[in-house]
């Protein structure tokens, strides 16, 4: 005797393909909620909150040659502190920003050059740091003008 034949629309395992398309669907739904996530903006750092205002510092890294240099380490410090609070690093376009409170104060911004690898080989240096007065919520923009 031979075996019958099973018809085809009929599967043969009923709970393990059902088993598969929710586990799809499940796949689906957390990659499309975490892709939801990493899309959005991430939630701005406690010292800058978005209702608040505050002041920005704009500035440009100048190399001897008056091109822009990329990758060059910028340091910035209240005028009332001895060490830099805030370091950051300019990007292709020598360009550099950073919120600061807003109110009256003064910072000193200076480029830090010692571990600086410039595409000469030249040794670069700044001749004093440069002064930035804030008095509200407003722009400043300034240039870091590096020397041979």
């Amino acid at each position: 005797m031979g075996t019958i034949p099973r018809p085809a629309c009929i599967p043969m395992f009923p709970a393990r393909i059902s088993l598969r398309f929710l586990t799809a669907v499940f796949c689906c739904v957390v990659l499309s909620v975490s892709a939801d996530k990493v899309s959005a903006n991430p939630p701005a750092p406690a010292y800058q909150k978005p209702n608040e205002p505050y002041a920005l510092i704009f500035g440009t890294v100048w190399g001897p040659d008056a091109h822009p240099l990329y990758g060059v380490r910028v340091k910035i410090r209240r005028a009332d502190q001895k060490k830099a609070h805030w370091e950051l690093y300019s990007d292709h376009s020598g360009e550099f920003a950073l919120r600061v409170p807003a109110g009256a104060a003064d910072y000193f911004v200076w480029a830090d050059l010692k571990d600086y690898k410039s595409l000469s080989g030249i040794k670069l240096h700044q001749d004093e740091d440069v002064k930035v007065h804030v008095d509200n919520d407003e722009r400043e923009d300034i240039g870091l003008h590096l020397k041979q």
